[in-house]
């Protein structure tokens, strides 16, 4: 399979879980997802259907992994591909104090050999894509020549394609949100890192929240990684198939969403799943419409309750003709 990773969404601790990927499947059929972050060691020991499901609908979808042993990356691999996944990515992104202290993450971008070897290990363990994600730089190490010779170490390894996120990782004093906000972005690097290394596939990641930002990201590089926006407003995703990859296929609207999603949440349902670790997800579908604040609070307020169902999302929809008068008349 060739993946075509014009449009990805980024993987999100807490987010980006297999009901999430479900539901953004629905509104956009081009778009590489990724799971959650997953370690090495939870992959080999932990519950591996827990961890590792998904739905076949999903796909594309990618896996990323957690890690500095080359030889346990590349059991996660095979164990990866074992379970369907059709790319494994390696994190070398994430600054938070809890990755640094199993020796992966953005401190990796440090020991480039490593990230090198397991490269290596997971090319010749498996038949999958091994893709990278990184930041600019990491603490002072943040010129440009730190990050071309991360990448030209990496690279020489088998490593063809590369996500970055445009900011450096501060390793100490920030949290992983500051992270995200604080570093100022440096999208220019990224283009630059596409001009000078063009046989490699670039995609870049960081403060992208629009399919403006998008095609003009995409004259210059690969692909393009969104990460909060498609969790935040993920009807976003509804323009992606026809303004980035070119589909004429059909658009659902939001309600129709809510409609296909109604026999997944009832399968999960079946299976122990409580309705809110599926319908916190959708509380952005209506993100920036009238009746958006009725439609989250209706089901904040109830999808938490016994016996809550895939009925609750069409009542809450049923709300919102009374918040689109009442927006209306507020605006006369």
């Amino acid at each position: 399979m060739t993946l075509d990773r014009r449009f990805c969404v980024a993987p999100m601790m807490e987010y980006t879980d297999r009901h999430e990927r479900y539901f953004l499947r629905l509104i956009s059929r081009r778009a590489l997802l990724y799971t959650e972050m997953v370690t090495a060691e939870a992959v080999i020991h932990g519950e591996r259907e827990r961890l590792l499901g998904f739905s076949h609908e999903e796909h594309p979808i990618a896996l990323q992994l957690g890690g500095a042993d080359p030889n346990r990356m590349a059991m996660a691999a095979t164990i990866g591909q074992e379970f369907g996944y059709d790319e494994v990515n390696i994190n070398v992104g994430c600054p938070s104090d809890r990755v640094q202290s199993g020796r992966f993450g953005a401190c990796l971008m440090a020991e480039p050999d490593i990230v090198a070897a397991s490269v290596r290990a997971m090319r010749a363990a498996t038949d999958l894509p091994v893709t990278v994600k990184s930041r600019i730089g990491i603490d002072d190490r943040d010129d440009y020549d730190f990050l071309r010779g991360f990448v030209e170490v990496v690279a020489q390894a088998g490593c063809l394609t590369f996500i970055v996120h445009a900011r450096k990782a501060i390793l100490s004093g920030l949290s992983p949100k500051q992270n995200r906000e604080i570093p100022p972005l440096d999208h220019d690097r990224v283009y630059r890192l596409k001009s000078d290394y063009p046989e490699l596939e670039i995609i870049i990641n960081g403060g992208i929240d629009s399919l403006a930002q998008c095609r003009e990201h995409l004259a210059h590089v690969d692909g393009v990684m969104m990460g909060r926006t498609a969790y935040q407003a993920p009807y976003i995703l509804a323009d992606i198939d026809h303004d980035l990859f070119g589909d004429d296929g059909p658009v659902a609207s939001r309600t129709a969403l809510v409609d296909a999603m109604q026999p997944y949440i009832a399968r999960q349902l079946a299976k122990g799943v409580r309705l809110n670790a599926i319908s916190r997800h959708m509380l952005g579908l209506y993100y920036g419409q009238p009746g958006a604040r009725t439609w989250r609070r209706y089901i904040s307020e109830r999808s938490h309750l016994p016996g809550a169902d895939g009925g609750l999302l069409q009542a809450a929809v049923e709300q919102l003709p009374e918040a689109y008068q009442r927006s209306l008349i507020e605006t006369l």
